[in-house]
């Protein structure tokens, strides 16, 4: 059973970046490494779309005594290097820097919590032949993305504003991710913080580069994305996590993913949409207990 954190097990991460590569060229990948950087049980924690590392701090101090925490900023976001190309801003390459981050820490296996893109991120890697992911959390995704959420989601995709102080970037990240669900103040100041930078004459912007927006634009597609194949292809225990007011994740399709593929277990929680932060403790337990049972 995890006890937390250990006498001696570090609860402040270590930051730490490896180099990739793409058909453009070269970029880091920053990532934050949370417990004892010996220990093989690695835990890999992918954020969403337009979040970063920062988002599973709380998760990652819960369970660091039991794992090596692992969670990167992918490819355009947070303190990682934008893509020199960006229409490479898309999970082919997401999973190529994700193998190479794997084969940085050298282990064989890991555990995998993904949040939205996150989980796309770690389907697909968990779909491929000999993949490392042992265990599978998806916090809000699946096999079948509503059109609908993707239309929600590019109208706000790749804008870049300026706000005169983090109250005005909070106000906006209050109302864009008011799916989140009821969260404290100071887990709302929490959540805009960690994706704001200053900027030289003392604005804050958003800590992602806008041209993600440009592959997310042109690859809309006419219908639900679906991606069945992928989900088919995965073998390993899987856990999905869906908020119940989701537009995103559809009931039928959570229910039909306990059906086929992995066959996974399904817990749905009430009250949130797209997505679940994971910050609170009810929502670590689910995790938790999932991936040590």
């Amino acid at each position: 059973m995890d006890r937390g954190p250990q006498p001696g097990v570090a609860v402040v991460p270590r930051q730490r970046r490896v180099q990739c590569a793409s058909a453009a060229g070269l970029h880091r990948i920053a990532y934050l490494e949370w417990g004892d950087a010996a220990n093989p049980d690695v835990l890999i924690c992918v954020h969403g779309l337009t979040r970063c590392a920062r988002d599973f701090d709380n998760l990652a101090r819960a369970l660091c005594g039991r794992y090596r925490v692992v969670c990167p900023d992918v490819a355009g976001r947070g303190d990682s290097g934008w893509l020199a190309d960006p229409m490479l801003y898309g999970v082919p390459q997401y999973v190529a820097d994700m193998v190479t981050l794997i084969a940085r820490l050298d282990v064989e296996r890991v555990h995998w919590v993904g949040t939205s893109m996150g989980g796309l991120i770690g389907m697909a890697l968990a779909a491929q032949p000999d993949s490392p992911v042992a265990k599978l959390v998806l916090n809000e995704a699946g096999p079948v993305i509503a059109k609908a959420a993707l239309e929600r989601i590019g109208q706000y995709l790749g804008a870049a504003p300026n706000f005169p102080n983090v109250e005005a970037a909070e106000q906006v990240i209050r109302a864009v991710a008011a799916p989140f669900g009821p969260h404290s103040d100071a887990e709302w100041r929490f959540l805009t913080e960690v994706v704001l930078r200053k900027n030289a004459d003392g604005s804050y912007r958003f800590q992602y580069d806008p041209k993600i927006a440009e592959p997310f634009r042109r690859q809309m597609p006419e219908k639900d994305l679906e991606l069945w194949p992928v989900w088919d292809a995965v073998r390993c225990p899987t856990l999905v996590i869906r908020g119940a007011q989701s537009d995103l994740l559809s009931r039928a399709t959570a229910e039909a993913m306990t059906q086929r593929g992995p066959k996974a277990k399904l817990v749905e929680l009430p009250g949130i949409g797209h997505a679940p932060t994971l910050l609170h403790a009810d929502q670590i337990a689910i995790v938790r207990e999932f991936l040590l049972a």
